[in-house]
């Protein structure tokens, strides 16, 4: 015990050492320092960068549900619309009771028709929002949660019923510093009695990876028959515009997705008028560009380290060229070669780890400032920082290997008389 508290005792001597020797030759030190700084900043900003990304990247794939494929319709041209409503009439609820009775894989559904809206206010304010009819199910499969009420349910399906559930944006535009809960809005020249309204949804962006995905902050959910019966509709407009169908999660989405495919198009004569979404695959393609985006940020924080590497080095060999005489006075008061080396690995090792905590301040900065002004997601890893130090640690020591062996193997006499 006792030799292990002279042990560290020791050690942080030569620290302290190592901080007196690097203070004398403070601008060195400085410009040797910011190759480590710019290094380990790199590579924090894009640990914490892509770590960001992923977890948004999950988020926005949760609100499309992982086990879910998603077949959304296709916009046409009315000239377009009557000539293909000879062979096809659009996305409808026959398609989804088909692929429910006929792909054992497919476990439930939702389904959603746009309302085209030219009037939606309260008693308070105007809103812009999107107006959607929605079977029961549509919150389940899209992870949305309520903050007060309730889901509109079958009953309000079957019955017809006014009423509607809305986004957390639209509640707070309709009813500014009041509870949306039992309000009345108009929607064209229907009333509807607000009965729920739901939370924030995680993540505030529309699209994944050029897919739009919902933006249910900012819209009005009634009931799917009720939009159907009680709204107006292009006659060659189809029956849904959208429905997700949830599949196994011991089946493969792509698999699934080419059973689903031909089933539509064996009920729609060929004719593309959908297109298929499979969250599953956006993901890999997520986290593939994810992986390109790190390498690339790997390579660029590698030659920042590799430079703040050879910074160390050259600075360190130039204190052995500079403290010749020193060494010798050391090696002729009895200092073996092994202190010689541990001194000068001490300060090798000292100014990597000075670089590397001044690295990780700035590249938490720096990440916060490309999330601000890029709108990227950005989160802390405290993997990432204490990655980052290690390695810098590593490039440290491993440049200041050779210039305290070339001190420590210095010819005392010769290095006496080097003056």
């Amino acid at each position: 015990m006792h030799t292990q508290a002279n042990n560290f005792s020791r050690y942080v001597q030569l620290i302290v050492d190592a901080l007196y020797e690097l203070s004398a030759q403070k601008l060195r030190t400085f410009l040797t320092l910011l190759g480590m700084i710019f290094g380990v900043g790199a590579v924090i900003a894009m640990l914490n960068i892509g770590e960001g990304a992923e977890r948004e990247a999950l988020k926005m794939i949760d609100s499309m549900g992982v086990n879910n494929i998603i077949v959304n319709a296709v916009e046409f041209t009315d000239d377009e619309l009557t000539e293909i409503r000879e062979e096809s009439l659009g996305l409808n609820t026959g398609d989804v009771e088909a692929a429910v009775a006929t792909l054992p894989f497919v476990s439930e559904f939702s389904a959603s028709k746009t309302v085209k809206t030219y009037a939606l206010y309260s008693d308070f304010a105007k809103s812009d929002a999107q107006v959607v009819g929605i079977t029961p199910s549509y919150f389940e499969h899209g992870n949305l949660i309520l903050s007060d009420g309730r889901y509109t349910d079958s009953e309000d399906d079957i019955r017809l019923a006014q009423v509607a559930v809305l986004g957390a944006d639209t509640a707070n535009e309709l009813f500014p510093n009041m509870s949306a809960l039992g309000q009345m809005i108009k929607v064209n020249h229907l009333w509807l009695q607000v009965v729920g309204v739901l939370q924030p949804p995680p993540g505030d962006k529309n699209e994944f990876q050029g897919v739009q995905i919902g933006g249910d902050r900012y819209r009005v959910f009634v009931p799917l028959n009720t939009a159907k019966q009680k709204f107006a509709f292009n006659p060659l407009d189809s029956e849904l515009d959208s429905f997700k169908l949830q599949i196994s999660p011991d089946t493969n989405p792509v698999v699934a997705a080419k059973a689903i495919t031909h089933l539509m198009a064996t009920r729609h004569n060929n004719i593309d008028v959908y297109e298929i979404i499979i969250p599953a695959e956006l993901l890999a393609q997520q986290k593939q560009t994810q992986q390109i985006f790190n390498i690339v940020m790997a390579c660029v924080a590698g030659i920042s380290l590799l430079v703040g590497g050879i910074g160390i080095m050259n600075i360190m060999l130039a204190n052995v060229m500079e403290r010749t005489t020193e060494i010798g006075l050391l090696r002729a008061v009895g200092a073996t070669q092994r202190d010689i080396r541990l001194q000068f690995l001490a300060e090798s090792f000292t100014i990597s780890v000075l670089g590397g905590i001044l690295g990780i301040v700035f590249g938490l900065i720096l990440s916060e400032v490309i999330g601000f002004y890029s709108e990227w997601a950005v989160s802390w890893s405290f993997t990432a920082i204490a990655l980052s130090l290690s390695i810098c640690m590593l490039v440290g020591v491993g440049f200041g290997v050779f210039p305290a062996i070339k001190a420590s193997q210095l010819n005392p006499i010769e290095a006496l008389h080097s003056d």
